[in-house]
């Protein structure tokens, strides 16, 4: 039976038809994993369900609930049904982050209808045409009856949200799925995909592993079908977090620094490997109630990594230069209390508690055959972009952090050295000597504001226009008042042009997505 004709079967349950090869109702067809043919599969929960053609949409026909006082068991179901080619509809949490964007990519080309939840939806819609985006900001999202609205007719969801750091950890981790759980619970999806990291363990002891292991048992209670997915290190052609600070150390110019003796273990899994695996899990009944651990076939430590990542981007053989713990981490709190920084406490002790998995064991109860590290790497060479990147992603902290220190420098000097300088260019501008001072203090207090805004604003988008706003303001204002100032051997307004692009250029690199 192809799937046109099996789209003029009556319904029986949740995107399934009855009668399928003369089975009685209860007894659900689903397409092969492999996409020819089909399977049979007992059904638990049985409704008697028709097709509603004042529902048709984009060759889907939406299945009617059946009256709430018939005598089948209780199903809240509302799927769409696989006619005409059509996959399921999966909802993905987490789809605008780096695996996320990849298993988005996965489950439409396995020809999957895929809503994507992301904060912003901003330039996504443009990057997926066809894909059906929602905003949400999932640290607030813990109300069930708000998920509801959002779950017409999905079958699976697909969880890619995390957060390692920050007051958000269990709102996200925990909060928010369980109010997601109970809305998937009552709308009758079917399985639950979750990705949780390898790392999550109760010896780990961070706040992250903790997290993550709460988040995995309000799914386990959730009463739904439900798949973990504990990956370790995932590397793929572009980089986010891990993989861009390994990029970041492979790509620094005198020596590549190891923490401690640099002998932490991965094994790394491409992120195109893991999205065509959990694409595929979403509709294989085989794995229902697993906890796996995607890797991929060998573990590598991390001067190995470094090794191969400084090779496939052409800067030459690496200098190791091995870094005590302590220092990485008094490096980890001062990450912390930047907040966004390269290196932060939890992810120095999820490098330490090791990331290494089975290989053989997950190819074996998957069939999955994820590539090597140096085959992937060899079958996408590096380009300039990828070495622009690496040489960049330390130097954006650092412009970062030089700029705050510049304005509060600014600021301190205002204040403290500052009267001389003010009296005579309020005297310039033809202003009351009176207001010098009131002139200069306001002046010192904006760029102690613009340093905190630098520090805070993590996109670099406001503190950007900003910075440049009040440069050039500055910069009129006194160029018209001490033209003189011009000519001076010191350049004390030609250095701001330098500086403006300065700025510009943390605009462009500031934000790490």
């Amino acid at each position: 039976m192809d799937r046109r004709a099996a789209a003029s079967r009556p319904f029986s349950c949740p995107a399934v038809w009855g009668g399928f090869r003369g089975r009685p109702v209860g007894v659900e067809a689903y397409p092969a994993p492999s996409g020819e043919g089909w399977g049979q599969r007992p059904c638990a929960r049985v409704r008697a369900l028709t097709p509603d053609p004042s529902r048709k949409r984009e060759g889907r026909l939406l299945l009617r609930r059946a009256p709430r006082n018939d005598d089948s068991l209780s199903c809240h179901h509302a799927l769409t049904r696989w006619a005409e080619g059509a996959g399921m509809r999966v909802m993905i949490l987490g789809a605008a982050g780096f695996i996320g964007r990849h298993i988005l990519t996965a489950l439409r080309d396995a020809g999957h209808e895929a809503v994507a939840v992301v904060r912003r939806v901003g330039h996504l819609e443009a990057a997926f045409p066809g894909v059906r985006f929602v905003a949400v900001d999932l640290a607030g999202a813990t109300d069930a009856a708000a998920w509801r609205t959002h779950l017409d007719g999905v079958a699976c969801i697909v969880n890619a949200a995390g957060v390692l750091r920050g007051p958000d950890m269990e709102a996200v981790h925990v909060a928010m799925p369980r109010a997601l759980y109970a809305a998937a619970r009552e709308a009758g999806v079917a399985r639950v995909v979750l990705l949780s990291a390898i790392s999550a363990r109760e010896e780990v002891g961070t706040d992250y592993a903790r997290a993550k292991l709460a988040g995995e048992a309000v799914l386990r209670a959730s009463g739904l079908g439900w798949t973990i997915l504990r990956p370790s290190l995932v590397y793929g052609d572009g980089s986010y977090g891990g993989t861009s600070l390994l990029r970041g150390m492979a790509g620094l110019p005198l020596a590549v620094p190891l923490p401690g003796a640099g002998d932490q273990r991965f094994t790394p899994i491409h992120v195109d490997d893991l999205a065509r695996d959990v694409a595929r899990l979403c509709a294989d009944d085989r794995f229902a109630g697993r906890t796996l651990e995607p890797v991929g076939p060998e573990t590598i430590d991390l001067r190995g990594l470094l090794r191969a990542y400084r090779g496939w981007l052409g800067f030459g053989a690496a200098r190791f230069v091995s870094i005590p713990m302590p220092v990485m981490r008094l490096l980890g709190r001062i990450g912390d209390l930047a907040g966004d920084g390269p290196i932060a406490s939890n992810s120095l002790a999820q490098l330490v508690a090791g990331n290494a998995g089975d290989s053989a064991a997950y190819a074996r109860e998957t069939g999955s055959a994820p590539r090597r590290l140096n085959d992937a790497l060899a079958a996408r060479p590096a380009e300039v972009q990828d070495r622009w990147h690496a040489r960049l992603f330390f130097l954006a902290p650092a412009i970062r952090a030089i700029l705050a220190l510049l304005w509060l420098a600014s600021a301190w000097l205002g204040l403290t050295h500052g009267g001389e300088a003010a009296r005579a260019l309020a005297a310039s501008l033809g202003l009351p000597a009176g207001l010098a001072d009131p002139l200069r203090i306001g002046a010192s207090l904006a760029d102690i504001a613009v340093a905190a805004l630098v520090l805070l604003d993590r996109k670099a988008r406001w503190s950007t226009v900003v910075q440049i706003g009040l440069i050039l303001g500055y910069t009129i204002v006194i160029g018209l008042a001490l033209p003189r100032l011009w000519l001076d051997p010191l350049g004390p307004l030609l250095k701001n042009l330098p500086i403006l692009l300065l700025v510009a250029v943390h605009g462009a690199i500031g934000d790490k997505r």
